[in-house]
């Protein structure tokens, strides 16, 4: 009873096929497609953010201690 052959994977497909229909399944497939296509290019573009520069932080800092001077 470990492992199904292949005639139980042909009997749940068949059920499948029938319970949704061949046209939902496709697309559910292209869907499913898109969406892991538009998750690794949030990925890549995420990678290819630059860090923001040093220099902004050291302007905010002199910002900050004119402000507690005045």
């Amino acid at each position: 009873m470990g492992s199904f052959s292949i005639w139980h994977w042909l009997i749940v497909l068949i059920v499948v096929m029938l319970v949704f229909g061949t046209k939902k399944l496709g697309n559910i497939g292209t869907d499913l497609g898109k969406a892991v296509r538009g998750f690794k290019e949030g990925i890549k573009s995420e990678e290819e953010k630059p860090t923001a520069p040093v220099a902004d932080k050291t302007t905010i800092d002199v910002d900050a201690k004119e402000k507690s001077k005045g």
